[in-house]
């Protein structure tokens, strides 16, 4: 039971650590891009499928399409991703200058992760409560008896308290990496 819940579990934290990646703190990275679709021949595609993305320096971003016919659609669908990004292209190459984030957007963006990492403790906490009522279940139903159930809740909770300290851990690095930016 514990495993189920667990696998659960584990997907919720890859969940929060997708949403934090697409969160834009003052650094480049690449990561920002990750949710960015591409018009490419009728299908929308991922953008590091048809483009190189890559960080030469701290606040630059250069994206260089497979496919110089591309560089239109990519830019497009940057500012279409409204990501506040202005990107330029010289016709082969698009660069990204990102722009230092003010106090006030700082304060916005760690707000946001904020409610995000909550979400995802709820959800752990809905996971946990869901392989309860299951564990009571199959103590109802005989297949579990009065110590067995005291035993698999308690590892359960262990289980819980394990990721939820993990979201907390992934949430203050991601608020430091915002404030200091």
């Amino acid at each position: 039971m514990a495993e189920t819940s667990e696998a659960r579990m584990e997907k919720t934290i890859a969940a929060l650590k997708d949403s934090f990646n697409a969160v834009r703190t003052g650094r480049a990275s690449a990561a920002i891009f990750d949710k960015v679709r591409v018009d490419y021949y009728g299908t929308k595609s991922p953008l590091n499928q048809v483009a190189t993305i890559s960080v030469p320096e701290a606040r630059t971003i250069i994206i260089q399409p497979f496919d110089k016919s591309l560089v239109g659609d990519i830019e497009k669908a940057i500012q279409v991703a409204d990501l506040g990004l202005n990107p330029s292209n010289d016709g082969k190459v698009i660069r990204i200058a990102i722009p230092p984030l003010t106090a006030e957007r700082r304060k916005e963006l760690v707000k946001q992760a904020k409610a995000t990492a909550e979400n995802s403790r709820t959800a752990i906490r809905n996971i946990r409560r869901d392989g309860n009522d299951e564990l009571k279940k199959l103590q109802k139903s005989g297949e579990l008896t009065e110590d067995g159930l005291k035993q698999e809740e308690d590892k359960l909770q262990k289980v819980t308290d394990k990721f939820i300290a993990e979201i907390n851990k992934i949430y203050e690095a991601k608020e430091k990496e915002i404030l200091e930016g």
